[in-house]
């Protein structure tokens, strides 16, 4: 009977625990705030000024990206800082701390028949190769008697971008390798014994 008792005990003793452990952990959770290492997921829906609509998340799976890594445009990530899990903020990112400025010289003039037929009209998108041969999309900008001018920026460059933002998780920073420590120093050789003196007779 003592035993069932001990069994009891312990069965309650788990039951208290354990909701309490569960929302210490989620506790935890949601005051973890954006900072650098962190692995962040967010929603977001991404607008012009005038509120025509760019991008958005809904329907699909947050993006994910790790704070401080450059992987995300420095405007919003500066903003993203310090937002904790359930956070909301509508975010303005200027041009020069989204994709930047118009640059002029992105504008480039190609012979009219290099460009294919479909797409010979203001607005179409086609693959460019940089000089380093690196694929990058350019937008038919203008279309002349002999040539095409071609816009190399970027499609949001010289745009102030307006971000609707919520914060879905956030992980902590990866833990690091341990550092090993330096081999332990070995003793100095233990010197041979003396040997010992023959007896005198």
């Amino acid at each position: 009977m003592r035993i069932y008792f001990l069994a009891i005990a312990a069965l309650v003793a788990l039951t208290l625990t354990g909701p309490a452990n569960a929302a210490a952990a989620e506790k935890a959770k949601v005051d973890r705030a954006v900072k650098d290492g962190t692995t962040v997921s967010f929603d977001y829906t991404l607008k012009e000024t005038d509120g025509k609509l760019i991008e958005t998340s809904k329907g699909k799976s947050p993006l994910k990206y790790v704070h401080g890594q450059k992987q995300m445009i420095p405007g919003l990530e500066k903003q993203l800082t310090g937002m904790k899990v359930g956070d909301e903020k509508n975010v303005r990112v200027k041009p020069e701390d989204a994709y930047g400025p118009i640059n002029k010289s992105a504008f480039q003039e190609v012979p009219k028949e290099v460009i294919p037929a479909n797409g010979l009209k203001v607005g179409a998108v086609l693959a460019a190769k940089s000089p380093a041969g690196q694929v990058i999309p350019a937008r038919v900008h203008e279309i002349k008697e002999k040539v095409v001018v071609m816009d190399m920026n970027h499609p949001m460059a010289g745009k102030t971008l307006v971000f609707d933002v919520k914060i879905v998780d956030i992980q902590p920073p990866s833990a690091q390798p341990p550092t090993p420590s330096p081999p332990a120093k070995s003793e100095a050789p233990a010197k041979p014994a003396k040997p010992a003196e023959p007896a005198k007779k």
